[in-house]
């Protein structure tokens, strides 16, 4: 073996060993590095190694004394940094712009949020208001001896695979829109990912257990309606990285247009904007009285609470037209679970019934239904943890520890 591949050897191992320790501690919770050593395996001696350079990088703190569980003295109980690396997360939504900071213990630390029309702007002006609320949660979290390690955007549209460009995003009217250049990359390198995706990884790592075991089909809207699938832990992308596309699945021959150029998609059905339409309300009028993420989906919801027939009746045929486009899904998939984020989370109570019926009737048994609690947070959240995971997976290449 040469010495270079020798080196390139050891440091993966070493690699693999730092990710190893930060992770019994993020999974399994704060311990000693005895416990940490018979978590993973290795001998306390290397451990303890392990740990001084995550201590000194600032990825792991010492919080006290505690018992291991074995004999003897108690130990120093170890856990994941509050004052190291943080994720900076960000959100494009149609009609608003959001920014949050989560540390390494999972906890966000600063937050700010705009209502904006971006339906129809220019990309330039959009990301650099944008660029203001990552200014302002990078300055707080940065004066709470906090440092970002990147930045993951949220966006409502196709990303290409190097997470670098806005492929195609209908419901902004955006193509082929590069996020690295720009105001977006003063503070951390920029990259993005579908909205949906994010949303379903957010329930992975935080959201309901049942997206930890087996394969998951994760559905979420805003305006529009999108899917994403966890199999194994890990996101299907599909060729060109645009699997999930479920908002744009017909479910109607010859039913209404729809952004992407075809017509009868789910998402014209279902969606929050179609839901508006259903009730009389111009959705664009409606962005303007009830901006903001969740802000439409509360307000039908509220309607829906005081028995307005025109409300329920949509949501009884979205949930309807929600089972159809699920049913070829299920067929397509076997998912283990179905989950429903987003405006679909709040709006679910009135959704599920004609929901579960379609599939009954179509599947027989159908997977089993979760309603997201995370909800109209669950991109923005999966954005900031996106970040945070990849300094637990890699603490040597996001430079957070020492070489």
């Amino acid at each position: 073996m040469t010495t270079t591949r020798r080196l390139h050897t050891q440091q993966d191992m070493r690699r693999r060993n730092l990710a190893a320790v930060l992770y019994a501690v993020a999974d399994g919770g704060p311990a000693s590095r005895a416990r940490v050593a018979d978590r993973i395996g290795l001998t306390r001696t290397a451990v303890s190694t392990l740990v001084d350079d995550l201590l000194a990088a600032g990825l792991l703190a010492e919080a006290g004394l505690g018992h291991s569980g074995a004999p003897g003295r108690p130990g120093t109980v170890l856990a994941l940094s509050d004052r190291g690396p943080c994720g900076l997360g960000a959100e494009i939504g149609v009609d608003h712009l959001a920014v949050c900071a989560v540390d390494l213990r999972g906890r966000v630390r600063a937050r700010a949020a705009v209502d904006s029309a971006n339906r129809g702007s220019q990309p330039g002006p959009v990301l650099a208001r944008l660029a203001e609320l990552v200014t302002h949660v990078h300055d707080e979290v940065t004066a709470a001896g906090l440092h970002p390690a990147g930045l993951r955007v949220a966006v409502p549209g196709l990303v290409s695979r190097d997470r670098a460009h806005v492929v195609q995003a209908p419901n902004l009217g955006w193509r082929d829109v590069d996020l690295t250049t720009g105001p977006l990359a003063a503070h951390a390198p920029p990259t993005a990912d579908n909205e949906a995706n994010l949303g379903a990884l957010a329930e992975l790592w935080i959201g309901d257990p049942v997206c930890r075991t087996g394969d998951v089909l994760h559905i979420s809207a805003e305006i529009g309606i999108g899917s994403a699938i966890l199999t194994d832990g890990r996101l299907l992308r599909g060729n060109r990285g645009f699997a999930g596309e479920l908002g744009h699945v017909p479910v109607r021959r010859r039913g209404e247009p729809c952004a992407c150029g075809g017509r009868g998609c789910l998402e014209q059905y279902a969606g929050e904007a179609a839901l508006l339409r259903a009730v009389g309300l111009d959705p664009a009028r409606a962005v303007a009285d009830h901006p903001g993420p969740g802000a439409r989906s509360a307000y039908l919801g509220g309607r829906a609470r005081d028995g307005d027939p025109d409300v329920l009746r949509a949501l009884r045929g979205a949930g309807t037209d929600l089972g159809i486009a699920l049913t070829g899904a299920t067929h397509l998939l076997d998912p283990h679970a179905l989950v429903l984020g987003g405006a679909l989370a709040v709006l679910a109570p009135w959704l599920l019934p004609s929901l579960t019926a379609e599939l009954g009737r179509r599947l027989g048994t159908a997977p089993p239904l979760v309603v997201s609690r995370l909800g109209a947070d669950g991109p923005l959240l999966g954005a900031a943890h996106a970040v945070t995971r990849a300094v637990l997976d890699d603490p040597l290449r996001t430079g957070a520890a020492p070489a």
